[in-house]
């Protein structure tokens, strides 16, 4: 159940229902955003009637719910906008990241971040700490690449995406960053969630390589519940038993989390196949199932990538992958438009 109070209740309100909550044995959080005060019973209420709670003064309306993440369901329209212009979600046309796995060094970032930007890009993508499976491969510049991913910014004006994997590393990044990433591998990690829930950042949350759409919902919850309603959810790909492709690209799931959620969704064709010839037609396939954007890995010179260069595509490609997104988003914007006159050209039933 979620309590909805009057924007202009006073400030004891939260106080009165909490407590009228306790009373009858519940558990609730408070819930704060820029344009409402949302207490939100975590225990099941279905015993009790509705009208215990909207008779409190202040209180302006009490939402049932039987799912498991009310907040993500039950979300308005999310769109986040950038300092750059760009729009992510709301219907606003599609966003590309684009950007190399990790940070190798100030030089590589600088031409990368200029090339992705000719290229089409609205965001930047660059990993500073990488959680890797092995420990000896490479894992990142830590705070050495931020101050490079500070300095990219300034200098292309594109705003940066890059991950986090601990509370002290939120921190650390917070002035170099403008969304914060959650990798697959810290999907599960619930004190991450939290922390980043906290701050006022916009959150781009991956889906774990074996986690049901529910979970990653479930997962989304945990930030929203600190009152962090920027949450854009990421497709990426799932573990199956296919081996010629590094996961199974879950595009159906971009479909359902669409009609489920008014979250943006992206997707990331470079780890949902890693393999860069199937990067382009998956790209295209994303958009026409509705994505809100992609999530790209590109380097200058993949071979000579250190850290997941075999997926990395070259800017070159990025800019046709540009061109197709344009090319799909406005046929499928003109069919929906064209479907509407025609249903609009019925004639009546009689």
């Amino acid at each position: 159940m979620i309590i909805v109070l009057r924007s202009n209740s006073a400030p004891e309100t939260d106080t009165q229902v909490c407590e009228a909550l306790r009373e009858a044995g519940l558990s609730s959080q408070v819930v704060r955003t820029a344009q409402h005060r949302l207490v939100v019973v975590i225990d099941d209420a279905s015993g009790l009637p509705s009208h215990l709670f909207s008779r409190i003064e202040g209180v302006e309306k009490v939402i049932r719910v039987q799912a498991q993440c009310p907040l993500a369901l039950n979300s308005n329209d999310i769109s986040l906008r950038f300092s750059n212009g760009a729009v992510l979600g709301g219907g606003a046309a599609p966003v590309v990241i684009a950007g190399p796995c990790s940070v190798e060094g100030r030089l590589q970032l600088f031409q990368i971040a200029s090339e992705v930007k000719s290229a089409g890009a609205q965001l930047l993508r660059g990993g500073a700490f990488k959680p890797r499976t092995s420990p000896y491969d490479f894992r990142g510049l830590g705070a050495e690449a931020l101050e490079y991913l500070r300095e990219a910014r300034q200098i292309t004006g594109l705003p940066v995406v890059s991950e986090v994997m601990s509370a002290e590393q939120v921190e650390l990044a917070d002035s170099c960053v403008d969304m914060f990433q959650i990798g697959a591998r810290n999907m599960y990690n619930y004190e991450l969630l939290k922390e980043v829930g906290r701050s006022r950042k916009p959150i781009l949350l991956k889906r774990a390589f074996s986690a049901t759409i529910s979970e990653l919902l479930q997962a989304a919850e945990y930030i929203l519940l600190e009152g962090n309603l920027q949450v854009v959810l990421c497709e990426r790909g799932i573990r199956t038993f296919e081996t010629h492709t590094r996961n199974t690209l879950d595009l159906s799931a971009v479909a359902a989390l669409k009609n489920m959620t008014q979250l943006p969704v992206l997707v990331d064709p470079s780890h949902g196949t890693g393999r860069p010839e199937l990067i382009r037609p998956m790209s295209r396939a994303a958009i026409a199932c509705g994505a809100d954007g992609l999530l790209i890995e590109v380097h200058n010179d993949p071979c000579k990538a250190l850290s997941d260069g075999g997926q990395a595509i070259t800017p070159s490609v990025l800019t046709e992958i540009v061109r197709d997104v344009r090319a799909v988003y406005q046929a499928c914007t003109q069919d929906q438009k064209l479907s509407t006159c025609t249903a609009s050209l019925q004639p009546a039933s009689v």
